[in-house]
């Protein structure tokens, strides 16, 4: 078997054959790989420059008869989690449909605790929280109003103000210094329009 496999094999017709089907299947994934590119960045250039988010009313999910049926959350914390109706709960109080337990008794909504004064926390699912008050509109919209070019492209896939928390908390360049210490490693995730205060090493 080995035998036959190895003279069909040198037989130059089989290489071609080989290399021409290789040849054809890295033009065609070069192509569409440029075909999605192209596509992408004219519908960047096609996006509203003036991209509004829609901002989340205040909704207070223990005085309505309004029943939500799902909630997006931040997901990824060990212990707590952040819902998009800003309210912040253990894992263990998380409810079938993604939403905090609002009757759990450590479940708070908006909650800064961890945060300072220019919008850096220390726990990531604080700074979504306090990110989603109704008050802190106006500063979000205008840090997507000064950002760069690059973030404004970043910024265009938000769809509204929980994505958009989210997606500011997370460490970002600004959290950084000399891109692998953080400025200040007990508020390194900021919502805010200025980076974490630089402390002395």
């Amino acid at each position: 078997m080995m035998l036959v496999l190895r003279r069909l094999l040198r037989k130059r017709w089989v290489l071609g054959v080989v290399f021409g089907l290789s040849l054809i299947y890295f033009l065609t994934s070069t192509l569409k790989q440029e075909e999605r590119s192209i596509r992408d960045r004219t519908l960047l250039e096609v996006k509203d420059s003036d991209h509004r988010i829609p901002w989340k009313v205040r909704f207070n999910l223990g005085n309505s008869s309004r029943q939500i049926t799902q909630c997006r959350n931040s997901i990824q914390g060990k212990i707590l989690l952040t819902d998009e109706l800003g309210y912040v709960c253990e894992r263990k109080d998380l409810l079938v449909n993604g939403c905090c337990n609002v009757n759990a008794p450590s479940t708070r909504q908006y909650i800064c605790k961890s945060c300072l004064a220019n919008g850096c926390c220390s726990i990531y699912e604080y700074c979504v929280s306090c990110c989603l008050q109704p008050d802190k509109q106006p500063l979000l919209e205008r840090f997507l109003n000064r950002a760069a070019k690059g973030f404004q492209n970043l910024f265009t896939a938000v769809e509204d103000h929980f994505e958009l928390c989210l997606a500011k908390c997370r460490t970002s360049s600004q959290s950084v210094q000399h891109e692998n210490t953080y400025r200040n490693p007990q508020a390194k995730y900021c919502y805010g329009e200025s980076p974490p205060e630089l402390l002395p090493v």
